[in-house]
C-alpha cells in the first residue's frame, strides 16, 4: 500500500498539487476580489480570475513542476502557446460550468467555483504532462 502511494505521489505530482492549490487560490481570491467588492458580473470575474491564474500557473509549472529550464525564444513560444491553448480549453469548461451551475442549476456561485477548480486542476495536469512540458 505504501509502495503504491510512493509510486503515485512523485515529486512532480506533489509540487503540481501544491502549485495547483496556489493557482486555485489565485483564481478564487481574484474572483472574489473582483466579484465581491467591485460587484463585477460573475462571468467577467471568472475571466479575469482565469487570466491571472494562467499567468501564475505558467511560471510555476514551467520552472518548478515540470522543470523546463529553457528560455530560448522558440521553446518559450511553443510552451506559452500550447499552455494558453490548453488553459483556454479548461477555461471554456470553467465558464461553461459556471453558467450551467449558477443560471440553470441555481447553485451558489462560490461553491460552483470550487467544484470547477477541482476538475480544472486535473485537466490541466494531464494536458501539461502529456502535451506542453513533455520531455523531448
Amino acid at each position: 500500500m505504501i509502495e503504491r502511494l510512493r509510486l503515485f505521489l512523485t515529486e512532480e505530482k506533489i509540487s503540481y498539487l501544491i502549485f495547483g492549490v496556489l493557482t486555485t487560490a489565485v483564481n478564487y481570491v481574484s474572483y472574489w476580489a473582483v466579484r465581491g467588492p467591485l460587484a463585477v458580473d460573475y462571468r467577467i470575474s471568472t475571466v479575469i480570475a482565469w487570466i491571472l491564474a494562467v499567468a501564475f500557473a505558467f511560471v510555476t509549472n514551467k520552472f518548478f513542476v515540470f522543470k523546463s529550464r529553457s528560455v530560448r525564444r522558440n521553446v518559450l513560444l511553443r510552451e506559452i502557446s500550447s499552455f494558453v491553448l490548453a488553459r483556454l480549453a479548461s477555461g471554456v469548461f470553467d465558464i461553461g460550468w459556471m453558467i450551467l451551475a449558477v443560471e440553470w442549476i441555481h447553485m451558489n456561485d462560490m461553491l460552483a467555483k470550487i467544484l470547477s477548480n477541482v476538475v480544472v486542476i486535473i485537466m490541466n495536469y494531464i494536458l501539461s504532462k502529456m502535451f506542453i512540458f513533455k520531455s523531448r
